[in-house]
């Protein structure tokens, strides 16, 4: 497995990471926990280093999963976790980015996760409530007293992210980005490379969209997220045929499949950009680790892009009033 390394402070990750969310939480029931703790030791195996939860996956249970599976593999592995959720009763409710919140949810995941640091610890999401200058500045307290190696932020707008690095320096940022999802390009990638700020890509696979998984017949239970995002509905998944069919020619020209053009795409983006594909089984991981293998050219690069660019997708990737909390 490639490395690749995030921030200038010398976070080295494997080029491909493993999102563990849908282990325990966002796509339906949770998974065997005995399986998904076989399912990440074999991605060590197969070389990955970088593992992706949070608190409030389950909550609480994702990060208990990860410690559990990564403790035989302290100091080979690096596991990012985030903070800025309050939970009250079992469920998220509202940001909490309060510096004495922080450090509770910094101790407990500590506690979860089975470690003496948290490698990578973002902010969830910003809370419009408290200055970000005061999280970041929670944040270089923890990292001064050894609890927190690195600090992240996800789905933040680029003067937020400026305000943060002046205080401590950002490592990497957490956004959304895929073939479906290129907003970033926007503003936010030409930031992150002025200030050498690396950027983890969740949903690179567009939550299994852009495998070509998903046709207007497809159904999604309530405890599935997909069920409440506009990109899912049935005439949202119909109208937006044309980018899987696209990504599959690409995929059968290459002789691989629609995943690995996807996320092969994304690695050719930039240097310092690492997706963190989910999965919950096996023969998927192995299918997003060999990646790896396969290279996009600069020609491959913008024959994709000039094909996607004439394509017009509907519907957007949260409902209206989840999409207004990010990018602050």
């Amino acid at each position: 497995m490639q490395k690749r390394t995030l921030g200038k402070n010398g976070l080295e990750v494997s080029a491909i990471g493993l999102g563990c969310m849908g282990m325990s939480f966002g796509y339906g029931p949770a998974s065997d926990k005995r399986e998904m703790t076989a399912l990440i030791r074999q991605a060590v195996e197969r070389g990955v280093t970088f593992f992706d939860t949070a608190e409030v996956y389950g909550p609480f249970t994702n990060e208990e999963l990860v410690g559990e599976a990564l403790a035989p593999f302290k100091g080979k592995v690096s596991i990012a976790t985030k903070f800025g959720f309050r939970i009250e009763n079992g469920k998220q409710a509202g940001t909490d980015s309060r510096p004495e919140h922080i450090r509770q949810v910094a101790e407990a995941s500590l506690k979860r996760l089975k470690v003496e640091v948290i490698d990578l610890l973002y902010q969830h999401r910003v809370d419009p409530k408290v200055p970000i200058e005061d999280v970041a500045g929670t944040v270089k307290d923890l990292i001064r007293e050894g609890k927190v190696k690195y600090f992240g932020l996800s789905e933040a707008g680029v003067q937020t992210i400026r305000r943060a690095h002046a205080v401590q320096p950002v490592t990497t940022v957490q956004n959304e980005y895929s073939l479906w999802w290129r907003q970033p390009e926007g503003e936010l990638l030409p930031a992150l490379e002025e200030l050498g700020i690396g950027l983890v890509t969740f949903s690179p696979l567009g939550r299994g969209f852009l495998a070509g998984r998903f046709d207007a017949n497809s159904q999604f239970g309530s405890s599935d997220i997909r069920s409440t995002l506009p990109r899912f509905t049935p005439e949202a998944l119909q109208a937006n045929q044309a980018l899987t069919a696209l990504v599959g020619e690409f995929a059968k020209r290459k002789g691989t499949t629609p995943a690995r053009i996807a996320l092969a795409w994304l690695l050719a983006r930039k240097p310092w950009i690492v997706p963190i594909p989910g999965t919950r089984k096996l023969e998927r991981l192995e299918e997003n680790l060999g990646t790896a293998e396969l290279e996009l050219g600069p020609e491959d690069i913008l024959a994709i892009d000039s094909a996607v660019a004439k394509i017009t997708l509907l519907g957007g990737r949260y409902p209206e009033e989840v999409e207004k909390t990010t990018g602050l």
